[in-house]
């Protein structure tokens, strides 16, 4: 019979093994270093196994346990994996399960988001753990799973992959699939979470001029250099801009060659701005992005492009948007990591703005689409978290202004 001892020090090989306890129970060790308990048995003549479960989740008096209760089903005439195979009305995989997650929450989220939780998935999750039994993924396999993400930096991303995983486990554990959340206590080892607080920004024109200009000379996909440069020009949101449709674009001259009074303007619907859910709904909520000449030129490569219908800003092929990453990506290889996020161009926005035209405070806050509390001339709580030092007509003047100064006329 094992020991605690022997458990606990077995060591993966270049071939999978197996220790055994008696009794057809088993510690099978694979090549990875997974180690989980299985049990032998015979039915209508033929061997049988049974997966109870993975170490160190459960122990080896567990796994006695259950292999004792396997044991007693058989000597009551019953196949000890019928509970389990009647409750799968699904592939148990983790990647299976994840899906059926995903999918059963789809509706109720944007086309952004359910791309982005599905995606994430698929690039660090499923690799990993998207083959085990959901029953039998441990502690450490999402342990391992998320600090390989915090390795490369993203630990934000890593904070979120827990907490998707985590429900998963809790579609798996509502439908009888999974005994417990194994994501609920990875938290403890895990790195710390960036504190809240500013955004990285830049606050100066020539820090963010150089930005972009080190942005430009980076290898990158055209579409994430221009997408990067519109997110500048308008100060807009990143997840705004990543669904960013063409029919969403109004009055603009894609010839370059009319003269006339067209005030060419971006319309961002209500359901994809920052707002309470029942504003989301409404049409009435809907931003209007006045559109400098240097957006509109922008506007005009990525439709030349042509690499999407539907989508302003799309990757091409599949019909879905940059990554959310995307442009982060090309500002930490630019060489500006730990300075400026895209997020932060709203903050580059109003504290530079601020400093130079003080008396347009108001029309500044409306460009960044901050609604004013009732009685408020400005939205003080997120005006606050920006500035750092529909009046359209004031707001089109500001953008151009802003324009000028971060991509200067020829």
């Amino acid at each position: 019979m094992l020991t605690n001892a022997q458990v606990r020090t077995a060591r993966p090989k270049p071939r999978a093994y197996k220790l055994p306890d008696g009794q057809g129970l088993h510690l099978y060790v694979a090549p990875t270093g997974l180690k989980s308990w299985r049990v032998r048995f015979r039915l209508g003549g033929r061997e049988q196994l049974l997966t109870i479960g993975q170490f160190p989740d459960v122990d080896l008096s567990a796994a006695r346990e259950a292999a004792a209760a396997a044991r007693d089903a058989l000597r009551a005439g019953r196949d000890p994996r019928e509970e389990r195979a009647a409750r799968a009305e699904v592939d148990r995989t983790f990647e299976a399960v994840a899906r059926a997650w995903h999918a059963h929450w789809r509706s109720s989220w944007t086309e952004i988001h359910a791309g982005d939780v599905i995606t994430s998935l698929e690039r660090d999750v499923f690799p990993a753990i998207g083959a085990i039994d959901v029953d039998d993924v441990g502690v450490a396999d999402i342990r391992d799973v998320l600090r390989a993400v915090e390795a490369r930096g993203a630990i934000e991303t890593s904070k979120r992959l827990r907490q998707r995983i985590s429900k998963v486990f809790g579609f798996a554990i509502a439908n009888e699939w999974a005994q417990y959340d194994p994501a609920a206590s990875v938290k403890q080892a895990l790195a710390a979470a960036p504190i809240a607080g500013e955004q990285l920004a830049l606050v100066s024109i020539d820090d963010a001029r150089e930005l972009l200009a080190a942005s430009a000379a980076v290898a990158a996909p055209a579409i994430v250099q221009l997408a990067s440069r519109f997110l500048a020009l308008t100060g807009v949101r990143l997840g705004a801009l990543r669904g960013m449709q063409w029919d969403e674009l109004h009055d603009i001259d894609w010839t370059g060659e009319v003269i006339g009074p067209q005030v060419p303007a971006w319309v961002v619907p209500a359901a994809r701005m920052k707002l309470a859910k029942a504003k989301k709904a409404d049409r009435r909520f809907d931003h209007v992005v006045p559109l400098s000449r240097q957006a509109v030129d922008v506007l005009r490569i990525v439709r030349a492009l042509a690499i999407d219908p539907v989508l302003v800003f799309s990757r091409g092929g599949d019909a879905a948007p940059i990554a959310e990453s995307a442009i982060g990506a090309l500002y930490r290889k630019a060489g500006f990591a730990g300075r400026h996020v895209p997020h932060g161009w709203r903050a580059t926005f109003s504290t530079i703005l601020n400093e130079r035209f003080p008396a347009e405070r108001v029309t500044i806050d409306r460009a960044l689409g901050h609604a004013a509390k009732k009685g408020a001339e400005v939205n003080v709580k997120v005006e606050g978290a920006y500035n750092r030092s529909k009046q359209l007509g004031p707001r089109r003047r500001v953008m151009q202004v802003w324009a000028d100064l971060l991509m200067p006329p020829a």
